[in-house]
């Protein structure tokens, strides 16, 4: 009795990907875009292209930079890992620039801010004077760091500065200094030149918010007996918060970009007690030749801007929940 021989068994059959991963590759094909999504993708691919080659490679490529040493002349590099960081931990220098850099970014952006809020205050309740006012606290906007860098040392020069003039006319010639050439006093006369070159902006953006603020609610918080200070803190500061916050993210960007205003007027010195952490990166890689190491500071500058960036953001999100 002969047996028959068994049918081979059929293939498996080919395994389909699941209707959740078919609907989100269907999702990312642009061809499955919206119109709409389509003209925001061509809109945006500029921006991100720009981003892409103009921010992210050149932060990539400090931090490449920032494990070897290198002169920028030499084309062979050496890797050294993380020893241009440990430096920066006995460099006397580094830890100066990280202070002034805080000084700089805290006090200047704090002094700034109430400056210009106070002159758009005053310049507000002068009424019909009140464009004149503009056009002066507005005019060191316009010139060159530069130049502002090159009249103030003028001021501040100790024989014929105007600075020491005005102390010695007015009998307070015991304050005379020599202000770029003392160690421990040229860094915030460097920030007052920088505070009065950038209170213009920032006082513009306050007198155009100022504009917005409710007169009806001023006029009820003096019929209720509110005094100046009363009608400020709650009144007008809460219809503020937005030019505030727009101010301090300005302020802030221009503080941590200092560089040609101390480069201008001291070059770091004297005895390196004006270095910032952005001329003391210049200074390494442009000046010394050593890139490697003018790179760490780089990445140590944008590390610490980050961290100020998340703690400001956080602090905003907390006062506007309030």
């Amino acid at each position: 009795m002969s047996r028959t021989a068994a049918p081979p068994a059929a293939p498996p059959a080919p395994r389909r990907p699941a209707a959740g991963a078919q609907s989100r590759r269907r999702a990312w094909s642009p061809w499955r875009w919206s119109p709409a999504a389509r003209l925001a993708a061509v809109f945006l691919a500029p921006a991100i292209l720009l981003y892409l080659v103009f921010v992210l490679v050149p932060l990539v490529q400090s931090v490449w930079l920032s494990l070897h040493e290198w002169d920028g002349v030499n084309p062979v590099k050496t890797f050294v890992g993380l020893a241009n960081y440990a430096d920066l931990v006995g460099d006397r220098i580094f830890r100066t620039s990280v202070r002034n850099t805080l000084i700089w970014v805290g006090l200047g952006t704090a002094a700034s801010l109430a400056l210009s809020l106070g002159l758009a205050l005053l310049a507000w309740g002068a009424g019909r004077g009140f464009a004149v006012f503009r056009t002066l606290y507005f005019m060191p906007q316009v010139l060159p760091t530069v130049v502002v860098g090159i009249v103030w040392g003028w001021i501040y020069h100790p024989s014929f500065g105007a600075l020491n003039r005005i102390l010695d006319a007015v009998g307070l010639d015991g304050l005379q200094r020599g202000w770029l050439g003392e160690p421990d006093i040229a860094v915030y006369a460097i920030l007052a030149a920088s505070v009065w070159a950038s209170i213009g902006l920032s006082f513009v953006i306050f007198s155009a918010a100022l504009n917005n603020v409710s007169a009806e609610l001023l006029d009820a918080a003096k019929v209720d007996g509110a005094n100046a200070v009363q009608r400020f803190r709650h009144v007008i500061v809460p219809q503020l918060s937005h030019a505030v916050t727009l101010v301090t993210s300005l302020l802030l960007i221009h503080n941590f970009q200092a560089f040609d205003m101390v480069w201008v007027m001291t070059r770091g010195g004297p005895q390196n007690s004006t270095q910032l952490i952005a001329t003391y990166t210049y200074q390494n890689a442009f000046a010394d030749n050593q890139v490697g190491y003018g790179a760490a500071l780089s990445v140590v500058l944008t590390v610490i801007c980050l961290i100020v960036t998340v703690v400001f953001v956080r602090l905003r999100e907390r006062t506007s929940e309030v």
